[in-house]
């Protein structure tokens, strides 16, 4: 058992370092902007969010060993400095307004996998990584949300709230179903690969 944790923490560290590696030139872009302290050419940047995300990962890693001393139970604190470290960036993200924002009407397409082919796979992986923070700790933290049909309809339901601001916002961006499927299947995708600290054990059956 020990060693398949090694083996999956393992994993994870090359699927992070080879994601960051991809992405380094875009990063590193946006970097003198960040480190300068200038919100414009940052904070409304896609490469900006991230970058300074990826950086104020340690603290946040502070901050859930600091909850854990002060209130215990380690693995909730973490879930909780995760859902809300790693999902209010990404609904930052999707909150950006276009350069018509404003001016011109809210947009919807609600025929589904119509979008799907013009997001690209860069557009749907990060689609699917939107809500992956909330799918993989949620049902660390709340019993009731312990199973992948409930963490698909928790995707689902928060995506559509995601969508819908964008249209009432007028914020220049498509309403897209597409959008909502993706999204949702990124949680459940995410609540899957968090499931052996989830899943509840089973209750052993006494022999007669």
């Amino acid at each position: 058992m020990a060693d398949k944790r090694w083996w999956v923490a393992g994993l994870a560290i090359l699927g992070l370092a080879g994601g960051l590696y991809a992405v380094r030139r875009m990063l590193v872009m946006s970097a003198p902007t960040c480190f300068a302290g200038h919100w414009h050419g940052c904070y409304d940047t896609d490469n900006g969010v991230v970058l300074m995300t990826l950086v104020g990962m340690p603290l946040a890693a502070l901050a859930a060993g600091a909850l854990t001393l002060l209130a215990g139970g380690g693995r909730h604190r973490l879930a909780e400095v995760g859902m809300v470290y790693g999902t209010v960036p990404m609904v930052w993200l999707t909150m950006m307004p276009g350069p018509g924002a404003g001016v011109v009407p809210g947009r919807v397409s609600l025929i589904p996998l119509v979008d799907l082919a013009g997001m690209g796979v860069l557009g749907i992986a990060g689609n699917l990584v939107v809500l992956g923070a909330l799918g993989f700790f949620a049902p660390m933290r709340f019993a009731a949300l312990t199973s992948l049909p409930r963490i698909l309809a928790l995707g689902a339901g928060c995506s559509l709230l995601i969508e819908t601001a964008q249209y009432v916002f007028r914020l220049d961006r498509v309403s897209s179903i597409d959008d909502v499927l993706v999204n949702a299947t990124g949680a459940m995708l995410f609540g899957l690969a968090s499931r052996r600290w989830w899943e509840p054990s089973p209750v052993p059956v006494a022999a007669d």
